[in-house]
């Protein structure tokens, strides 16, 4: 075994035994990426070869001169005695949305191709001072815009290291392919309506999206202010545990960061489920979705296997200890796509209006009559096709004559969504739920070019994840086995506010229990 496929702490115990060097540890990463990765993404165009179909394609950029620096400087550091940290030597990736200082940072767009971060976000200042090792930006779907990692202006996008034909979802994918391939063991993501744990779910890792304000959104590129969290995908519950435990906090640079200091979320992770309740809700077992002709709300059912996997995880939990309570009502989770179409495109136009060729990033180069030329010039050159609806969409649903039809509207059902989430969760309440038990999506990973272009069918992908990015509240996914077609299925935990150490108890539990199953001993395509 390679010293890439260890989990993060084993290389750090490896480390502070002295039985493998950071430098070594690097370079073992950088062997499997130079094996599975291919050429990075980029703004070349040139046709996909038979071999660029066969690699993962997860980084943008490599900072491998920049690694080998830090992996020599803990290597000092342990030489001299010193302690370089919880996450000393641990190779990780950075899904390319986190500003890191001297390095491209260019959210998958064209528009920001040249612009080099004057500055580090937290969260990845948080990962390098607990002695973390970063090797390089990982692709998303442009400005996390999409749910399949297709959209990234940057090509070849990301494949699915279980099988190359199928995409790792998204807007994470590239972090959590870097992962599933044991290009690292970590990767710092983001989740606006489930982009950490529905490719989580598609690639067979863990991702978490955290509270929101567990951890600080400094130095991320905005998609929807009020959905974005930034979160760990990693190999097994106890390394994410570890890397939240790293990146949370409270920060002075993001008033909407929690004051409140992060508990010990490795301390009672070993410590099983018995005596929690466990809840099990119909409205996760199905999606709700618009008649493309007439509009009406029709409802199907979950495919047979993904439910099966989900009340299978519910029985050996139940075989643990746990009390797993059926029939759990959330009403509310059919609107989580309609009110999120309407709320993060107000929020995205937001955001996006700050890309105008003044400040930085691309300026259109031909002659301009005027500043609203070269803003119009400058947006159609550099934008793609997702930024520019989302700026269409959000500019019309928040207009004067539309906005109590359409925004405020949805931010009423976000509030439904929300009390959902306060009733089940409830101490006092007829559920006293720990945790609520679904499906991660209700589909395993589709094929490239399958749903791609569909912004409808592609923003359902993320109907069982985006309630949680509504609500605020913690979730989780981590693998729950594998359909007919050897893909990974994801089983998702969600929670109340600031609970991730429950989940994280109850998704060790599962995993420790399910250790010697068979479908645990399958290795992605791309490792076999």
């Amino acid at each position: 075994m390679e010293l890439c496929d260890l989990t993060a702490l084993d290389l750090t115990l490896l480390l502070r035994q002295k039985k493998a060097s950071a430098v070594e540890i690097i370079e073992s990463a950088y062997r499997r990426i130079g094996e599975v990765d291919g050429r990075p993404g980029s703004l070349d165009s040139s046709p996909l070869t038979d071999e660029d179909k066969r690699k993962v394609h997860a980084f943008i950029t490599l900072t491998d001169e920049r690694a080998v620096e830090k992996a020599k400087m803990i290597d000092r550091q342990m030489a001299a005695g010193e302690d370089p940290g919880p996450l000393a030597g641990v190779p990780f990736s950075v899904k390319d949305i986190f500003c890191v200082s001297g390095t491209p940072s260019t959210a998958a767009s064209r528009i920001l191709a040249n612009f080099n971060a004057p500055y580090t976000a937290t969260p990845v200042a948080r990962m390098e001072a607990a002695g973390a090792v970063m090797v390089g930006k990982v692709n998303l779907d442009e400005f996390t815009y999409g749910s399949s990692n297709e959209s990234s202006a940057f090509q070849p996008s990301p494949r699915n290291p279980w099988k190359t034909d199928r995409v790792p979802g998204g807007s994470s994918g590239g972090s959590a392919a870097s992962v599933a391939a044991g290009e690292v063991p970590l990767s710092l993501g983001t989740d606006t309506a489930g982009s950490i744990r529905q490719p989580a779910a598609f690639c067979g890792v863990v991702g978490v999206k955290p509270t929101y304000g567990r951890v600080s959104r400094y130095g991320l590129i905005a998609f929807a202010s009020s959905l974005d969290c930034p979160g760990p995908v990693a190999r097994n519950v106890t390394d994410a545990a570890a890397m939240l435990q790293v990146i949370a906090g409270a920060d002075e640079h993001d008033a909407t960061a929690s004051p409140d200091a992060a508990p010990d979320y490795l301390a009672k992770i070993e410590s099983g489920v018995k005596g929690m309740r466990i809840g099990l809700s119909q409205d996760y077992f199905r999606i709700t979705y618009p008649d493309p002709d007439t509009g009406e709300l029709m409802t199907q059912p979950l495919p047979t296997e993904i439910e099966k996997t989900v009340r299978q995880a519910a029985e050996k939990l139940a075989s643990l200890g746990a009390e797993i309570i059926e029939d759990v009502p959330m009403p509310n989770t059919r609107y989580g796509i309609p009110a999120f179409f309407v709320i993060s495109r107000v929020e995205a136009a937001s955001n996006l209006h700050r890309y105008d060729g003044v400040k930085y990033g691309l300026r259109a180069e031909e002659p301009i009559t005027d500043l609203r030329d070269m803003y119009r010039r400058t947006r159609n050159q550099g934008f793609g096709l997702q930024p520019k609806l989302r700026i269409l969409m959000g500019m019309y649903v928040s207009a004067a004559q539309y906005s109590e039809e359409y925004y405020k509207r949805a931010l009423r059902v976000r509030t439904l969504i929300r009390g959902d989430f306060e009733n089940v969760f409830d101490p006092n309440g007829k559920y006293r739920l720990d945790a609520l038990l679904t499906p991660t999506t209700p589909t395993t990973a589709f094929e490239m070019a399958a749903v791609y272009g569909n912004s409808v069918l592609m923003q359902y992908a993320d109907q069982l994840t985006v309630p949680a990015n509504h609500a605020g509240v913690p979730g989780i996914s981590l693998p729950g086995g594998l359909d007919e077609n050897q893909l990974p299925v994801g089983i998702q935990l969600l929670g109340a506010d600031y609970t991730e150490d429950k989940l994280f108890r109850i998704g060790r539990a599962f995993e420790r229990a399910t250790e010697a199953e068979a479908w645990r001993q399958v290795k992605p395509e791309v490792l076999q």
